[in-house]
């Protein structure tokens, strides 16, 4: 269960710098699990940024997720692990980052599999998975945002 955190944003922001839960972690999550894409956001080796939404679900607090290794993001993340993984949603936003590691283990991945051809229809073949395990996310509702903004320490 990760740790909730105060906010750090200008005053102007209106956002209470008091430690703390204001949106609930069952709530994040829920989002995390429903989502449809995830816009994982990588950066390449010259610097720029790269962003593109993929398919994959929310499991064991990880977001899994395949794509090519030859791919822009395959790429990028082969020389640099740092990783944004942002929900689809600006209403209700869930930033996560940290860096991504290759799952590869047969009963992590027999889930991945199953959920992922539950959630989308396709059944993915993985010998191995991407993974993010977040170190922070940062989460709040649009509707609310001063009153739910709340960052996440893992």
């Amino acid at each position: 269960m990760p740790t909730p955190t105060a906010v750090s944003f200008p005053a102007d922001y209106g956002i209470s710098a008091v430690p703390g839960e204001k949106l609930p972690w069952e709530t994040v999550e829920r989002w995390l699990v429903r989502s449809r894409n995830y816009w994982i956001c990588t950066t390449r080796p010259d610097g720029r940024p790269h962003a593109k939404p993929v398919w994959g679900v929310w499991q064991d607090g990880a977001v899994l997720w395949s794509t090519d290794d030859g791919s822009v993001t395959g790429r990028n993340l082969a020389a640099n692990p740092a990783v944004c993984v942002h929900l689809e949603s600006g209403d209700e936003a869930a930033i996560l980052e940290g860096e991504s590691t290759f799952e590869s283990d047969p009963d992590v991945l027999a889930r991945f599999v199953k959920a992922y051809d539950r959630k989308y229809a396709i059944r993915p073949e993985a010998e191995r998975a991407y993974a993010l395990r977040p170190r922070t996310c940062l989460s709040w509702t649009e509707a609310d945002y001063p009153a739910t903004a709340t960052r996440w320490i893992f």
